[in-house]
């Protein structure tokens, strides 16, 4: 399927491990021009030359890097037409190490974020009839669980993909998150987990995953690529579960 998105312009912020890397893969190969932003230089550059496309070495967590992001890429590569929220912080890991400053931090690296980015490219997006922005939240989004912060973090991420969308549809722009759910990727947590516990991970795939396996970065990026297109149109406002049942919400 011809998505209809060859040409257009895509920034993805944290692209250069995991999910993030996978969605700048899954949109160059529908033809979009991709940037990446990110702060370690020797990833954004390798990333870049692998997409044939622009990397961005930048602080998102502050506000000249959102704004160097931005600016890099349209001088380069022209305005941003798709805006992927992947960046995001973790802090804490239960109640005992978690008080105020995790909460700031989680805040700050995610929800943060993603609102700053999406407020730069927004007033171009709306001027021109035409935008997605999309926000990696996740399971522990969706429902209670995992670290309480970023659980509280990624929260705040879908409301405010939910409030922002209903505000801009009419005007041609989607506003969407995916929630993944365990996503195994070398180098990434799970596998971490996996090699300091194969048989702790082992039964928790057993207890929580009903595929019987963990979900892929080109599963959730493929979807992500989707919502991105022009078919997807009428989706607006949507919190996309991508976790192979794992997650228990009935919404």
């Amino acid at each position: 399927m011809d998505f209809g998105i060859a040409g257009k312009v895509a920034l993805v912020t944290g692209g250069t491990k995991g999910i993030g890397l996978g969605i700048a893969h899954a949109l160059a190969d529908e033809g979009v021009r991709v940037a990446v932003a990110a702060r370690t230089e020797v990833d954004v550059k390798h990333t870049a030359e692998s997409l044939s496309g622009l990397g961005v070495v930048a602080d998102l967590l502050t506000e000249a890097g959102c704004r160097r992001a931005v600016s890099e890429t349209e001088t380069m590569l022209g305005h941003v037409d798709i805006l992927i929220n992947n960046l995001g912080l973790r802090a804490g890991s239960s109640w005992a190490d978690t008080g105020p400053s995790e909460f700031e931090t989680a805040f700050s690296g995610n929800v943060g974020v993603s609102v700053r980015m999406t407020q730069l490219v927004l007033p171009g997006m709306l001027s021109r009839g035409w935008g997605r922005v999309v926000v990696i939240s996740s399971v522990w989004g969706r429902e209670s669980g995992g670290a309480p912060a970023y659980n509280a973090a990624k929260a705040a991420e879908i409301s405010f993909t939910t409030s922002l969308a209903r505000e801009v549809a009419s005007k041609g722009v989607t506003v969407n998150s995916i929630a993944p759910g365990s996503i195994l990727w070398e180098g990434g947590g799970w596998h971490r987990r996996h090699q300091a516990d194969p048989e702790g991970i082992a039964a928790f795939v057993r207890a929580e995953m009903p595929l019987g396996r963990f979900g892929t970065v080109d599963e959730v990026a493929r979807v992500v690529a989707f919502v991105c297109s022009q078919q997807a149109r009428l989706v607006n406002g949507a919190c996309i579960a991508v976790d192979g049942g794992q997650s228990r919400s009935n919404i």
